[in-house]
């Protein structure tokens, strides 16, 4: 087993053209590498801006930032593509494109980014041309009665209109009167009760809390002398028309002298209002009961306070003159709590509500100060800017419109003064609560010129640098100027000698602003027409929901995004005195299917959507086809009789759907072209932009409201009847692309691929034909997500919401469509959903193939046939639980709804798979719970990649993990049934009489499944789950060849399941390999500490000493040589180890250091010794290194065995000196040994670990060294030593007498120092021991082979005598003071007496005879 990391057998990186390396070939930074991966867009230097610029359709070229740009190039909107990136799937491409689509719609520019400077920028088509803005759509007259009624008026007539009721008004002297204008013959409702002529009338909003709640309304009705309140209540009825009730309130307040003119209030219910002859601010107050200090009504002077509000000015006083300047006009802005008030002299006057009753003037604007700003900050010169023009209106632009601009004014001579009223921290920080100080012109809007060259009929639309006529005077003589969001002007014009007035309808032209929206001086382009009306204008009113595209200045005017989204559009009303006329503002849609109806042929339809890009863009006019095509522009205009959209329009619209959508493309310089690079064609785009407008309200809105309170209410956020009209639409969008598939590109599938005439056009095809793709599959999760939704609030909501757990609860809640069309975990929660529907006709008793046949048919995503077999296994399961435990009915139900859940595994969900295995286990169906398991695991891996993964050794951040994630969820599910199982197995007995319980049998049949499942990674992951378990026997116990396999797995990772694989090998008689794990373990990197090593490795000998069957005892010996060593290497190192830790020469910091390096790992020998062992002079150590490397120098042994002895003999004599000290000191303690017996054991212990080797061991080298030793260093019988110690050392060590015999004979024979002269003495001492031993042990072998000696050992014994007497006679006797020849050993004479016995023992054993020559022979051997 090896524990390293195995090479990888795949290609390295760059190694192919194709794999993507590091460019590190490339030095110069400016060269790019062919072949490298560009993750990013790269920009040019410097091309970074600090203005955040709104999202981009991908593909489009500058410098338009809209939807498309003028070029031959426009695309559609494509996200950059990420390589990294995992591939979506078709809905989450989708949602993508509609995300960005919605996001390129709200960037619309705010009006304060294109309304600055001077502008005269208009189109001014004819009001009967297809180009018209705005139409006149219906003229309600007068009624009879009204007639009537008027010509008995005798000192006053008014009217005016109450737009949000669809009502006129009419005033004659004192009564008043007021009738639904669109009905042909109305009920007028009245009031005669005043008994003073009506001065002003006005409409406003109730204070809270002060009237009943069916009052939606309070009639403000001012008369010469009073102000009286009346309250309105308004019904509707089932044609949709509105009725109203007048209700008195009892709340008057006399004037006293102020005659009321002009009335307007707040939205919170405040009530202002100015008199004729002053330009005072009053406020009505009124409260619901009368206090100690007020009444139920009084009167507030916000201009002059206290008793300055009742006293005569000081002209009046002084020159007995009254002020001619009075208020003509007050607006509020409620947005910014802000009042403004225009009086006659062209004053402006700006006030701040405060609190509830609080108005404080912050600002005053003369006509004068108009003028300087016109002349000092916008430096224009014109004649319609001078003292003779008057301010005749003013309008206020809320602050959810812009941040900036305040209020707009118009001039008699048809001018928009744009005006923004800032100070220090309300301008930087746009907080609306704080009053502005100074107000400041910022824009001219001039009228257009009179003599308009229509772009829609001679020229194409002009550029960008075109000059601002400032002299028309198309306006002039401008009575009143109304501005309704996001831009409607509508000025009423009355022309010279002409008792009627004209009336000139204007707006942003949102698709040309938008289109240009990128450029850095942002023009105010736009586009009306003139309106004949037959009268005198008296009033105007927007009658529709006031426009509004988002809930912000960015995107608030984006007319564009709303026109599928709200197809009624903006429409006001004209009251004039021969009736009311209805202008309807007309989508751009309408405008294109009129005027591609008005074309003559080909060519001439070529001309006007040639028109039409060069005018909005690519994507917008093929937006507009489509929506086109789809009947989205079918209204009928006044006076024609018939629809906008008839068959011939409908095929034109188509055709230039079709024709000119343009191409998807694929950038040129991709080296690696794919799919994902496509930029789709326009056409792609176009339907992007329609489908995400008509979904908008939905798409990021939540699906379901919940009002607090007991009982539970639940309701939709979006009206039914709008998603009635969205899904329609959406239908006809799909019924559209249906129909003319075989001639849309990218819908035509193989037909598309037939044009391409290379390889990237190919590519660029497919990936035409997969976005295009991605939108039909989301439109089918649209249409099936609202038929869902509606069907859901037609099952009773609430029911099914209490059936839902906490989770699904809070899911709902946060539930929006986006989510519900194209995001899975919304698809996740709908089958929830659907699964409660369907338990709840269950309870109710409907057939489950009923309910969910229906649910099919409406929503099929949400309810598949594998979700109507799920839900009929879901009931098998159900009705399995109603019988009887264990019965044969019970035992059936379970195993069909087995095989049911089976057949669908892949749909299950884990929700589903986790109630079912739940609800097995409640009944004991352990084995079904479990197959079931394994079924699923199988089905949602069916590659088996989460088992590659595994064998790879699970690599990070693949996505293979996924697959074993899967798995793994229902791996868990197996261990809770196992656990489940083993809970009532030991609860109960195995056997009852010697017969298996019921419980035994389940958990036989239980194991069964797991045992014969092929699913190698469950096995793997059981096996974990044992070992987490800490049920290791029963993971030995197993019999199974993925048991072996996993065990193999893990012994390369962790030391306890090494041990584990040790033990599962040893049960089975497997010692080879075991022995091998254990080899193979002790080599590993793993920390084992060095001692835990040598264990191993002493099992693994003894594992691998043992016969095992099937192994060869060729492999064996070699694994046995193999651990021997190892293991001998092991011990040098742990001795290693002991002896350098407790080494006072080593610094303490040094020793964690060596702690980390030797006692883990084995080291090789080299690097023990020249590491540690030599340089820390461990000689001993290093002649055991020598025998295991087998390394052989004699001459670096003999020095390392000199060094051996000198150092130990230098120990023990510092040990004696420091022992003597303590001693002297009055220590009581054992002295330490003699320096021969520490060499002694030294020695002995070499001779051992290196067995005997004679390269270690060197007999003829050491034995000298060592009696050199002895005698020069008095290891003798003057140290109280055997002074034969050095033979008894070689000769108790195994070495044979002959050798010891001739080793000392060779040292007499060369009288090498120290054995010279009297000194050989010693040597002969040692002779005759030796020689002695040797016959003494003859003597005990017996025997005749043992009973001789060589003749050699004669002859030596004789030459000793013959050198003792010689010794003897030349030495002086002993009794006169002369010492021992031979100091510490015998003296000659017992020498010689020894040496004379010995000779006769050597010639009884016939040693003798042989002469010296023979001897001198036998020296051969050294």
């Amino acid at each position: 087993m090896s524990f390293g990391q195995a090479t990888p057998s795949h290609a390295l990186p760059g190694a192919f053209l194709h794999t993507p390396a590091v460019a590190s070939r490339f030095s110069n930074q400016q060269q790019q590498d062919p072949v490298r991966r560009r993750l990013f867009r790269e920009q040019p230097t410097g091309a970074a801006s600090s203005n955040p610029q709104p999202a981009r359709f991908a593909g489009e070229a500058g410098p338009v930032v809209g939807f498309d740009a003028p070029t031959t190039n426009d695309q559609s909107m494509r996200p950059q593509p990420n390589p990294l990136a995992p591939p979506q799937s078709p809905l989450g491409k989708a949602a993508t494109y509609v995300n960005t689509a919605l996001a390129q719609d709200e960037a619309y520019p705010e009006l304060d980014s294109y309304c600055r400077q001077s502008s005269s920028q208009y189109e001014v088509p004819n009001e009967k041309t297809a180009w018209a803005p705005f139409e006149r759509t219906n003229t309600y007259e007068l009624p009879e009665n009204v007639l009537g009624l008027l010509q008995r008026a005798e000192v006053s007539t008014m009217m005016g209109l109450f737009g949000e009721l669809g009502y006129v008004w009419l005033t004659i002297d004192n009564c008043f009167y007021m009738w639904d204008y669109t009905h042909p013959n109305p009920e007028l409702i009245g009031y005669e009760e005043s008994q003073h002529s009506i001065t002003a009338v006005k409409l406003v909003n109730p204070k809270p809390g002060v009237f009943l709640s069916k009052i939606s309304h309070i009639l403000v009705i001012a008369t010469v002398s009073e102000i009286f309140l009346l309250g309105v209540a308004t019904a509707s009825t089932a044609a949709g028309a509105r009725t109203v009730e007048l209700y008195g309130t009892r709340m008057s307040l006399p004037l006293r002298g102020t005659e009321a003119h002009c009335i307007a209030a707040s939205a919170n219910g405040r009530i202002f209002f100015a008199g004729h002859n002053d330009s005072d601010i009053y406020e009505l107050y009124y409260q619901q009961e009368e206090k100690w200090f007020s009444s139920r009504t009084g009167k507030i002077n916000h201009t002059h306070s206290g008793w300055s509000a009742v006293m005569p000015k000081s002209t009046q006083i002084i020159w007995g003159k009254i002020p001619n300047e009075r208020i003509l006009e007050i607006a509020v802005d409620d947005s910014r709590n802000l009042l403004y008030t225009l009086s006659n002299n062209s004053t402006v006057r700006t006030y701040h509500m405060e609190g509830q009753d609080k108005l404080t003037k912050v600002i005053e604007k003369t006509k004068e100060d108009f003028m300087r700003d016109i002349a000092h900050q916008l430096s224009v010169q014109s004649p319609l800017l001078t003292d003779r023009m008057e301010i005749v209106s003013i309008n206020p632009i809320s602050a959810v419109e812009d941040i900036k601009l305040h209020l707009m004014a118009v001039t008699s001579t048809g001018c928009r003064l744009f005006m923004s009223a800032t100070s220090a921290s309300y301008y930087m920080t746009h907080t609306v609560g704080q009053a502005p100080q100074s107000m400041q012109i910022q824009a001219i809007k001039f009228p257009p010129t009179e003599n308009p060259q229509l772009r829609t009929q001679n020229a194409p639309f002009s550029g960008f640098n075109e000059p601002v006529d400032v002299q028309s005077r198309a306006l002039e003589l401008t009575r009143r100027g109304v501005r309704f969001p996001p831009g409607y002007f509508v000025d009423l014009v009355n022309k010279a000698n002409d008792p009627n007035d004209l009336l000139f309808v204007s707006s942003p032209d949102t698709g040309r602003i938008k289109y240009t929206s990128h450029t850095p001086n942002l023009r105010y382009y736009e586009h009306g027409n003139w309106i004949t009306i037959g009268g005198r204008a008296e009033d105007i009113s927007l009658i529709s929901r006031p426009f509004a595209a988002t809930g912000q200045p960015l995107g608030f005017g984006n007319e564009l995004a709303m026109q599928f989204d709200d197809p009624q559009g903006s429409e006001f009303a004209v009251l004039t005195n021969t009736g009311v006329y209805v202008i309807r503002r007309r989508r751009l849609v309408e405008i294109f299917a009129e005027a591609v109806r008005n074309t003559a042929g080909d060519e001439g339809l070529k001309a006007e959507i040639h028109k039409f890009q060069n005018a909005y863009g690519r994507v917008e006019t093929i937006t507009a086809a489509l929506a086109a095509a789809c009947r989205q522009g079918d209204a009928r205009r006044l006076g024609t009789g018939r629809s906008a959209i008839d068959q011939a329009t409908q095929d034109r619209a188509k055709q230039a759907f079709i024709n000119f959508g343009g191409s998807p493309t694929l950038a040129e310089d991709s080296q690696q072209p794919s799919v994902d690079m496509v930029r789709p064609s326009s056409r792609h785009g176009a339907l992007t932009l329609y489908l995400s407008r008509l979904i908008r309200s939905l798409w990021k809105s939540h699906v379901i409201t919940i009002t607090p309170g007991a009982p539970l209410a639940i309701g939709s956020v979006v009206p039914g009847e709008k998603l009635r009209a969205v899904q329609e639409s959406v239908e006809n969008l799909r019924r559209f692309l249906d129909d003319n598939r075989a001639f849309i590109q990218g819908l035509s599938g193989p037909a598309d691929l037939q044009r391409a005439g290379n390889k990237q056009e190919e590519i660029a095809f497919q990936g035409e034909h997969q976005a295009m793709h991605a939108l039909e599959v989301l439109m089918t999760g649209i249409t099936e997500g609202i038929s869902f939704v509606r069907t859901l609030f037609d099952e009773r909501v609430t029911d099914i919401y209490a059936r839902l757990d906490q989770a699904s609860q809070q899911q709902l809640r946060d539930l929006t469509y986006e989510g519900l069309f194209s995001q899975s975990a919304g698809k996740e929660l709908a089958k929830v959903l659907v699964k409660a529907i369907v338990n709840r006709n269950i309870e109710n008793g409907s057939n489950v193939e009923t309910v969910a046949d229906a649910l099919r048919r409406k929503c099929g995503s949400f309810c598949s046939p594998d979700d109507v077999v799920i839900f009929k296994a879901q009931e098998q399961l159900k009705r399995a639980s109603e019988q009887a435990a264990n019965s044969a009915a019970s035992r059936t139900l379970l195993h069909e709804s087995l095989k049911l859940f089976q057949r669908v595994a892949g749909s299950l969900t884990q929700a589903n798979l986790e109630s079912a295995v739940e609800q097995y286990i409640s009944v004991r169906y352990y084995a079904g719970a479990i197959q079931l398991c394994l079924t699923v695991a199988n089905e949602r891996d069916r590659g088996n990649s989460a088992l590659s993964w595994v064998n790879d050794g699970k690599p990070a951040r693949d996505p293979r993990q996924a697959a074993f994630d899967a798995r793994k969820r229902c791996y868990n599910l197996v261990h809770l049934v196992l656990q489940d199982l083993d809970a009532a197995s030991s609860r109960e007995p195995d056997t009852i009489d010697g017969k298996p319980t019921l419980i035994a049998t389940k958990r036989a049949e239980a194991y069964d499944v797991v045992s014969n499942s092929t699913d190698e990674v469950f096995h793997f992951d059981l096996y974990d789950w044992y070992i987490q378990q800490g049920w290791t026997e029963r993971l030995l116990a197993i019999e199974s060849p993925y048991a072996t396999t996993f065990l193999r797995r893990l012994a390369s990772q962790d030391v306890g399941h090494a041990d584990l694989l040790c033990r599962f090998y040893t049960m089975r008689g497997q010692y080879f390999d075991a022995a091998k794990v254990q080899s193979d373990l002790a080599k590993s990197d793993f920390p084992i500490s060095i001692k835990d090593r040598l264990t191993l490795l002493s099992k693994a000998k003894t594992n691998a000493s043992v016969m095992t069957t099937g192994i060869s005892r060729q492999e064996q010996q070699l694994l046995n040589h193999e651990v021997t060593e190892l293991l001998e290497v092991a011990h040098i190192q742990d001795d290693l180890l002991e002896r350098l830790l407790v080494d006072s020469r080593i610094p303490a910091e040094r020793k964690p250091e060596i702690q980390n390096a030797l006692n883990g790992q084995i080291q090789g020998l080299s690097e023990l010794f020249n590491a540690y062992a030599d340089q820390a002079g461990y000689y001993d150590l290093c002649l055991l290194i020598y025998h295991a490397a087998d390394f052989r120098n004699a001459a670096t042994i003999a020095q390392t065995w000199s060094s051996l002895v000198q150092q130990t003999h230098e120990d023990v004599v510092e040990q004696w000196e420091a022992y003597n000290r303590r001693k002297r000191a009055g220590a009581n303690e054992e002295p330490p040994p003699q320096p021969y017996e520490t060499l002694v054991g030294q020695i002995q212990e070499v001779c051992h670990r290196s067995s005997n080797d004679s390269f270690i061991f060197p007999v003829q080298t050491l034995l000298p060294e060592i009696c050199r030793y002895a005698f020069e260093n008095e290891q003798d019988g003057r140290s109280n030593a055997d002074v034969n110690w050095p033979v008894q050392l070689f000769l108790g060590l195994g070495v044979s007498h002959d050798l010891v015999a001739r080793v000392l004979e060779h040292m007499f024979e060369a009288q090498e120092v120290p054995f010279r002269g009297a000194a050989r003495a010693r040597l002969v001492e040692w002779i005759v021991f030796a020689v002695g031993r040797w016959a003494g042990e003859l003597s005990r072998r017996g025997g005749p082979e043992a009973t001789r000696l060589d003749p050699w050992v004669g002859e030596l014994v004789a030459e000793c005598e013959t050198w003792m007497q010689t010794l003897i006679s030349q030495q002086p006797a002993r009794g006169n003071g002369n010492r021992n020849p031979n100091p510490g050993g015998l003296d000659p004479r017992d020498i010689l007496r020894n040496l004379r016995e010995l000779k006769k023992t050597v010639e009884s054993f016939g040693g003798g005879g042989a002469g010296l020559g023979s001897l001198r022979g036998s020296l051969g051997f050294f």
